[in-house]
C-alpha cells in the first residue's frame, strides 16, 4: 500500500484503515486495564485511554508511511503512546511528587525501544504496584514490533534521543511547583547550542511529543532506509514538528491549566501576540522542514492536520482569545487545511462525541 499523497485518499485511509485499527488496539488494552488489580492503576490506565485515546488516533496517521505494514505500526504507535498517556495520569495524579519515582516509571518506555528488555520493578518508589502485568504487556508489544523492523539498528539511536529527552520533560514538569521552571531551564541549557533561537519553555514542547519516534519506527519498515533519511526525518520532527504539536496542545488547555494550576508553557509568552507569532514562526519551520523529505506532502498533511486536530477540539469555541487566534491560524494552512479542519471538527462531534474514542463501550 502506497503511503497517500493526495488529501481524499489520505482521508478514507485515515477512516477506513487507520481508525478501526486504532479502535482495536484501544480495546485490546482496556480489557486488560479492567483486570488490574490495584484500583488506582486500575483507574487511571482506563482514564488515560477513555480520555486520551484521541492522542494515538492522530499519531497513528504515521502508520501509513510503514506502507503495508501500517497494521504493525499502528500497534506499536498505540502501545507506545498508551504508556506514554498512562505515565502522565499516573504522575499528574500522584501519590508521590518523588523524581526518582517518575523517572523510574518512565525507564518503561526506555525498555519498550530495547530488543531485550531490562528487568526493572517500574513501580518501585511507590505504594500503588500492583497492575497485573498491564505495563509489562505494552512494552512486551512495542518490542515485538521492533524485533520485526529490518533496519531498526538504523533507528535505534535516533529514537532513544527523543525518547530520552520526552522522559527527562515529563519527570522535570511533575515535581513539587517551586522546582519545575529552574529545573526544565537547565535541561534547556544542556541544548540551547545546538538549537535555533528558542525559549525554554519552548523547548519543553518540542521534547513532549512522541511523533518524531513513530515516524522513525514506520519508516524502519522499508528495508531500503538510509541513516540519511534517518536524520533527516529527526531533524525535521524535532524540533519543529513536534514543538508545533505540543504548543497547540498547551494553547487549547490554557483554561483548564489556569483553573487547575498546572503548569502551560504558553503562560510564559509575554503577550498573546508573542505567543501567535511565535506559533506562526513554528508551523512554518516545521512547513520547511519537511520540504526535502520523501513523500513530503504527506508530512505535509501531518502539519496541517495538527492544527485542524486541535483547533477543532471543543475547547476551543469555550475560550474567547484562543477562538480568535484560531480563526487567524487556519488560513495558514489552505485550503487542504481547511478541508482537514472540517473532517476533524466533523469526526470529533458525529463519531467520538466529547473528544475520546468511545472504547469505554466495549468492556
Amino acid at each position: 500500500m502506497k503511503t497517500p499523497t493526495s488529501l481524499i485518499p489520505l482521508i478514507n485511509k485515515s477512516l477506513f484503515k487507520v481508525q478501526p485499527r486504532v479502535m482495536k488496539e484501544l480495546r485490546q488494552w482496556r480489557r486488560l486495564a479492567l483486570a488490574i488489580p490495584d484500583p488506582e492503576i486500575r483507574r487511571q490506565a482506563l482514564l488515560s485511554i477513555d480520555t486520551k485515546a484521541f492522542h494515538c488516533q492522530g499519531g497513528a496517521i504515521l502508520g501509513l508511511l510503514a506502507g503495508d505494514d501500517y497494521s504493525a505500526a499502528i500497534r506499536f504507535i498505540v502501545a507506545y503512546q498508551t504508556i506514554s498517556d498512562y505515565l502522565d495520569n499516573l504522575c499528574d495524579r500522584s501519590t508521590s511528587l518523588d523524581p526518582a519515582d517518575f523517572a523510574a516509571l518512565h525507564e518503561s518506555m526506555a525498555a519498550a525501544l530495547l530488543l531485550q528488555e531490562p528487568r526493572f520493578d517500574y513501580y518501585r518508589f511507590r505504594r500503588e504496584r500492583e497492575d497485573g502485568g498491564y505495563l509489562a504487556a505494552l512494552i512486551a508489544a512495542c518490542r515485538q514490533i521492533l524485533g520485526r523492523l529490518p533496519r531498526y539498528e538504523l533507528i535505534a539511536a535516533a529514537v532513544e534521543e527523543l525518547s530520552l529527552s520526552y522522559r527527562r520533560l515529563q519527570v522535570y514538569k511533575h515535581v513539587i511547583n517551586e522546582e519545575r521552571v529552574p529545573l526544565l531551564e537547565k535541561f534547556f541549557a544542556e541544548y540551547q547550542d545546538r538549537l535555533p533561537p528558542m525559549q525554554w519553555y519552548e523547548f519543553s514542547a518540542c521534547t513532549g511529543s512522541t511523533l518524531g519516534i513513530f515516524a522513525l519506527v514506520a519508516n524502519a519498515f522499508n528495508p531500503t532506509l538510509t541513516s540519511d533519511l534517518v536524520d533527516k526525518l529527526k531533524r525535521a520532527y524535532f524540533p519543529w514538528v513536534q514543538g508545533l504539536h505540543i504548543l497547540l496542545d498547551y494553547l487549547i488547555d490554557q483554561d483548564e491549566d489556569r483553573q487547575g494550576g498546572d503548569l502551560n508553557f504558553c503562560f510564559f509568552y509575554q503577550n498573546p501576540e508573542e505567543m501567535e507569532t511565535r506559533l506562526v514562526h513554528f508551523y512554518r519551520q516545521a512547513q520547511a522542514a519537511i520540504a526535502s523529505l520523501p513523500e513530503a506532502q504527506f508530512h505535509l498533511y501531518v502539519v496541517r492536520g495538527l492544527l485542524g486536530t486541535y483547533l477543532a477540539d471543543r475547547k476551543v469555541s469555550r475560550q474567547d482569545e484562543v477562538r480568535r487566534l484560531a480563526g487567524r491560524l487556519l488560513p495558514l494552512t489552505g485550503w487542504q487545511g481547511v478541508v482537514l479542519y472540517l473532517h476533524c471538527y466533523a469526526y470529533r462531534r458525529l463519531k467520538v462525541g466529547q473528544a475520546s474514542c468511545p472504547v469505554n463501550n466495549f468492556s
